[in-house]
């Protein structure tokens, strides 16, 4: 068996300042309240960011997005805001953002039909996997009302769960969540050596960090190579605040991982997802 990844919990990190980034939709109204959330609990401030298309830079175009971020400004109730305006590709620049000192990015995607596709739809996998810092993806849908009482984390062969773990345990204690481990029995298929040493990694993280979890196995009941829709509907069940995930495909399902992240991501519920890589 592979040695598994040395436990280094520091005290709960505390995330001074949300980023949140925003195309200055409706559905991204759904992000800044989930920054407006999180800023609350962890007592940090909120850094409110648009990237500025080739038609805002200019004339009457640039005054829209400037009242259009100041109107959403005004959702933010429970934390300093700034607001802040960057120009050029939207991925490159908010992936540059992520590295100056945030702790955490909050935002919302439209999912993979959503007019602005372009922006927060079908590239909010590429997002996430291009941020510096752990990322909470919503939708426009996801439940406005969110206590993040059960947090479901699948069990995953990564070889730097750590990062995944140290962001879940910040929100688990905060909130006072129960982590359900999530795992899928297959019929005839024993689980790898990398996943059984994440398990125990997830068990001894989560109970250093005085977290409380509760491990879940299930038979699966259909047969199915890929792991988010048994996730989904378990996480739909048990009335998940959020699903936890890595954003980086494991070794191990390298070959479907993608399309199974952005299952997840923009999964029918609406369920929040919570990413590391």
């Amino acid at each position: 068996m592979p040695e598994r990844a040395t436990f280094n919990r520091k005290s709960v990190t505390a995330m001074n300042n949300i980023l949140c980034p925003t195309d200055l939709t409706q559905v991204a109204l759904i992000g800044v309240h989930y920054a407006d959330l999180l800023a609350k609990r962890f007592g940090g401030s909120i850094t409110l960011l648009h990237v500025m298309t080739s038609n805002e830079v200019v004339g009457e175009s640039r005054l829209h997005a400037k009242t259009a971020m100041d109107q959403q400004r005004t959702h933010i109730k429970s934390a300093p805001v700034d607001l802040k305006y960057l120009e050029g590709d939207f991925m490159r620049e908010i992936a540059r953002e992520s590295a100056n000192g945030h702790r955490l990015m909050v935002c919302a995607t439209h999912g993979p039909r959503g007019l602005r596709q372009s922006l927060f739809g079908a590239d909010i996998l590429k997002l996430v996997r291009r941020s510096e810092i752990p990322s909470l993806v919503v939708q426009g849908h996801s439940p406005e009302v969110n206590d993040f009482k059960v947090i479901v984390m699948p069990v995953a062969a990564h070889e730097h769960l750590e990062k995944l773990l140290r962001v879940v345990s910040d929100v688990a204690q905060v909130f006072g969540s129960t982590v359900h481990i999530y795992q899928v029995d297959r019929p005839g298929e024993n689980p790898s050596p990398e996943l059984l040493a994440n398990k125990l990694l997830m068990m001894e993280w989560l109970e250093r960090a005085g977290v409380e979890y509760l491990e879940v196995e299930e038979p699966q009941e259909r047969y199915s190579i890929g792991f988010a829709q048994a996730t989904i509907t378990y996480a739909e069940r048990v009335k998940a605040g959020c699903i936890a995930m890595m954003s980086m495909p494991s070794a191990e399902y390298r070959y479907i991982a993608d399309a199974e992240k952005e299952r997840l991501l923009m999964n029918e519920p609406g369920i929040p997802v919570l990413c590391a890589k």
